[in-house]
């Protein structure tokens, strides 16, 4: 058989098992909200928080505007912020009228081998143990990030996804910024390439061992947490939201969803800040394995960048390859109207795969460097080692 026609053959049997053998990862769909429970568990929401000056206060004010019938409450770790941070959270607060609902706390000096987002959260869920000592404490936990905006009902109806389904974890890929160019390109991929590696099908399906969650809004019981031994378990972790749901999986069910009305703050207005998104944790993807990033390299080449160039190939070969590139384009385009994108970029995937790829590689080379996992000034404690 020709080269050219084989490679084109192996290529589309590839893109028919990933739209119909990879859980349907493609589907970009929100889940219906069940019935609201009888009874609404006590909540309080976790929100580390790191010179966040320009979003904290959209984010604690959509917090404290929850329209949640139970007991809810908000503590803000100020993780040794420059920018005002803490007070710009506490004026949200009181322009929203519900200054008692709030606490800020300042995060200890942040000890070794941990992240310093994980070490915020423990801040603050040690917090939250503390002020309940004359009271009940917390029986779940919002763990969320000072980008996110809220939509009033988003803490009731993960209440409700999680009664309704005895979960331990509910997690929400809230909606991403996506309006400039930069972003318009590279955002919906983002999502896209999240769910290719971990489809949310496979992740809430308890006789799957496939675990994600969206660190920026998981809801988790409080007994979940303490069985698993808090963040202090996972404390090394970059990808710290699916670790989190890793060990919570183990001994119970999670769900992980899309959510169109509960919205990340941050914008990426150049391709540069998509980029470092990438680059940041990607490696740590690949469990920091030259040879998984081998793997990961010569498989994106051969299932998004071949395509094209075997169209140019002329024959049968060309035929399957475009074929193959169509299939590519289907599989991107829900994830292209979710995010209410031009379908006309649907075939544009290969040229976004090529810079995913290329941020994977430089994600790399910077941990190689002792840089990985750089933010806000801190870099992994892996890299440091």
């Amino acid at each position: 058989m020709n080269p050219a026609l084989a490679l084109s053959a192996l290529i589309l049997a590839v893109w028919g098992y990933l739209l119909l053998g990879r859980g349907f990862f493609w589907q970009a769909e929100e889940e219906p909200v069940p019935d609201y429970p009888r009874r609404w568990p006590r909540v309080t929401a976790i929100v580390p928080a790191r010179d966040e000056s320009q979003t904290v206060g959209r984010a604690v004010a959509s917090l404290l505007a929850q329209d949640y019938p139970g007991e809810f409450s908000v503590v803000l770790v100020d993780d040794h912020s420059q920018d005002g941070t803490s007070e710009i959270a506490r004026d949200a607060a009181a322009a929203s009228g519900r200054s008692e609902n709030l606490r800020v706390v300042s995060a200890r000096t942040l000890p070794p081998g941990w992240s310093g987002k994980l070490w915020a959260l423990s801040e603050g869920v040690a917090a939250a143990a503390e002020a309940a000592k004359s009271g009940n404490p917390p029986e779940l936990y919002l763990f969320t990030d000072a980008d996110i905006g809220h939509h009033r009902q988003n803490l009731s109806e993960l209440v409700a996804r999680l009664e309704d389904g005895g979960l331990d974890l509910a997690s929400l890929m809230v909606e991403l910024h996506c309006r400039s160019q930069a972003e318009k390109f590279m955002i919906p991929a983002f999502v896209w390439f999240f769910a290719l590696l971990r489809p949310f099908s496979w992740v809430n399906d308890p006789a799957h061992r496939t675990a994600a969650a969206a660190g920026g809004c998981i809801l988790v019981r409080a007994s979940a947490y303490e069985r698993i031994g808090g963040y202090a378990a996972i404390h090394e972790e970059l990808i710290d939201d699916c670790a989190l749901a890793r060990e919570v999986k183990r001994g119970g069910k999670i769900w992980l969803g899309l959510s169109s009305q509960t919205v990340s703050l941050r914008a990426y207005p150049r391709l540069k800040d998509v980029w470092n998104v990438v680059a940041r944790t990607a490696y740590e993807h690949l469990d920091y394995s030259p040879w998984k990033l081998l793997g990961t390299t010569l498989g994106m080449a051969l299932a998004f960048l071949a395509p094209p160039l075997l169209v140019l190939a002329g024959g049968p070969a060309s035929w399957l390859a475009l074929a193959a590139w169509a299939m590519m384009a289907l599989a991107y385009a829900p994830m292209l109207s979710f995010y209410r994108v031009g379908l006309w970029r649907a075939p544009l995937l290969p040229a976004v795969a090529l810079l995913f790829l290329g941020a994977t590689l430089d994600s790399a080379w910077r941990h190689k460097k002792g840089k990985g996992g750089l933010w806000k000034g801190r870099v992994s404690w892996q890299s440091q080692r």
